[in-house]
């Protein structure tokens, strides 16, 4: 028990930051005692800050405290010194196998709190002080403690390597500098640690920035899966809405013959059986829709997270770096910087901005135009000629094109509204008016490349798919006319109109019946004057195009009224 009270006596009056028996002991405002030395030391370096502090409680004061020495503290130390106890290090002081040991210490060596660059060696707290007492060693460029100091030597001369070789890219004494690397463009490494210093910043600003950029486009790229998600599911909805609403109109009509034809028992039992296998085929086009929409729902927003999955590694990796030269940055030892700086400021190929392309919110809007018209064509065969039903009606007739129109105004049912895709436009094409005008350029447009882009032929595509009956017009002026060529092969279909061969009339009316394989040209005056009529099988949905040839010569679809 005696031993144990000695023990902590010795604590009491052991100076905290030279870990020895107090020396000339002072009390400071705050009550905590140290050696005056120790206090002094202490007291010199925060001089520059104009606020002094206690290096255990941290309470400051202004001025500095004028120190005087504790003669009843100092009087119970002499004490001590008299059993013959010495105040022992606390285990936590002594350097462990991942510490830098005090190169000064014998025995069990303590822990070191700076290593110095100019001796090279490393201190403890007791053996740093007389680099804060010494007006030689007080030049000295003291740093944090570094197992790394030998690198700092020369192998070759055993000297301290304090310049660098910007013709070698190395650290060099200066003896080397009088010998393999004389005539070398040469500068203190300082200097050069000031230049590298510079650059890293500027790199840290650099990643900073792609990091940024990077986040916005994984934002962007959330809001395309948003986007995708949200249109599916609209066009799904409507579709399912007008699936119900035909099945609605089905059934009462299937009721109301049932009803005119009741003492027809034949009659019946036939009508019946076609109205059962029209519900069945819409119920199955219903479901083939609702297939098809989710099948490019997942495949786009698969393409969008995975692009997003690579955005998101590279914004990892950036910052990374930036951890790693931000720690670069703080390094003391200009040697230690320049040897590590090469491999930490080399970045990674970029993913490039421009391979983000974030589409128009409504993804499926051609889903649900193609299910409504489908809807009206139907509701049309069922409301006005459910009384012309014959008892041999089958799936075909229900389903027969309606047969063409004679006049304007029956075409004008089937109107579209056609915009042309910049992305197939040629370079020469300079679209305009909301799209639905082209004109040809001499001078070429600066579109960005595209796989859909016309590159030989002065033409463009229209941005809308055309299936079912639909009819447009556009109004052009003459131009002059492989297989890129509209007209010049088995999956386009065109009308070449020069000044010999186009009507009088500057309006062009054009009709599709996509089902029945018919494509018909009208000149449009007075009167729709057949032009030419195409009659074959179309099995993918058509787009509407121009083809333009020489300078000045303008089209455009219009707006039809």
């Amino acid at each position: 028990m005696a031993q144990r009270g000695n023990e902590l006596d010795l604590e009491k009056f052991t100076c905290s930051i030279c870990l020895d028996l107090l020396k000339d002991p002072v009390t400071i405002p705050c009550g905590h005692s140290y050696c005056m030395n120790c206090m002094n030391s202490h007291f010199d370096e925060e001089d520059r800050k104009g606020i002094h502090s206690c290096p255990q409680c941290r309470k400051t004061f202004t001025p500095r405290p004028v120190l005087e020495k504790n003669t009843m503290l100092a009087a119970l130390v002499e004490q001590l010194k008299k059993t013959g106890l010495q105040a022992a290090p606390a285990d936590h002081c002594y350097a462990g196998p991942e510490d830098v040991a005090c190169d000064v210490c014998t025995g069990r060596k303590l822990k070191a709190i700076k290593s110095c660059l100019s001796c090279p060696a490393s201190y403890c707290e007791k053996h740093l002080q007389p680099h804060y007492d010494a007006a030689p060693l007080k030049k000295h460029k003291l740093v944090a403690p570094s197992k790394k100091l030998q690198e700092n030597i020369c192998s070759r001369h055993d000297e301290v390597m304090k310049i660098f070789c910007r013709t070698d890219q190395q650290s060099i004494c200066y003896l080397c500098l009088m010998d393999e690397h004389k005539g070398h463009e040469t500068v203190p490494a300082a200097a050069e640690r000031t230049e590298k210093q510079k650059e890293l910043e500027v790199r840290r600003l650099n990643i900073q920035q792609r990091i940024q950029e990077r986040e916005k486009d994984v934002k962007l790229l959330q809001q395309e899966v948003e986007a995708i998600n949200g249109s599916a599911d609209k066009a799904v909805e409507d579709s399912e809405k007008i699936i119900q609403e035909r099945e609605k109109d089905v059934k009462l009509l299937q009721q109301e013959v049932e009803a005119i034809n009741g003492s027809a028992d034949k009659a019946v039992e036939d009508s019946e059986k076609m109205f059962t296998e029209l519900i069945r085929l819409i119920q199955k086009r219903s479901s083939d829709v609702k297939q098809q929409v989710r099948s490019q729902q997942e495949t786009e927003v698969s393409r969008v997270k995975e692009l997003q999955e690579k955005l998101e590694q590279e914004i990892a990796e950036l910052k990374r770096k930036d951890g790693e030269l931000e720690q670069l940055s703080h390094t003391e030892d200009h040697n230690q910087f320049l040897h590590n700086y090469p491999s930490l400021s080399a970045l990674s190929e970029s993913t490039h901005s421009s391979s983000i392309n974030i589409r128009p919110l409504s993804y499926f809007e051609d889903v649900t135009a193609a299910v409504s018209e489908t809807r009206d064509k139907l509701q049309d065969i069922l409301r006005e000629e459910w009384t012309n039903i014959s008892l041999t009606v089958t799936e075909e007739d229900v389903l027969l094109s309606p047969p063409e129109p004679k006049t304007r105004a029956g075409f004008l049912q089937y109107s579209r509204e056609i915009t042309l895709d910049p992305n197939t436009a040629n370079t020469h094409l300079l679209l305009s008016e909301g799209n639905r005008k082209v004109t040809f350029m001499e001078i070429e447009q600066s579109y960005s490349d595209h796989p859909d882009r016309f590159t030989e032929w002065f033409q463009v595509l229209s941005r809308e798919s055309l299936t079912g009956c639909c009819y447009w017009e556009n109004i052009s002026r003459a131009g002059s006319s492989h297989e890129s060529k509209f007209g010049f092969n088995d999956k386009s279909w065109a009308l070449r109109c020069n000044a010999d061969s186009c009507p009088r009339s500057s309006r062009v009316g054009v009709y599709l019946d996509h089902r029945a394989g018919i494509l018909s040209f009208y000149s449009i005056s007075e009167t729709m004057t057949l032009l030419h009529r195409v009659q074959t099988t179309f099995t993918q949905p058509l787009y509407a195009g121009l083809w333009l040839w020489f300078d000045g010569d303008s089209a455009k679809f219009s707006k039809i009224k």
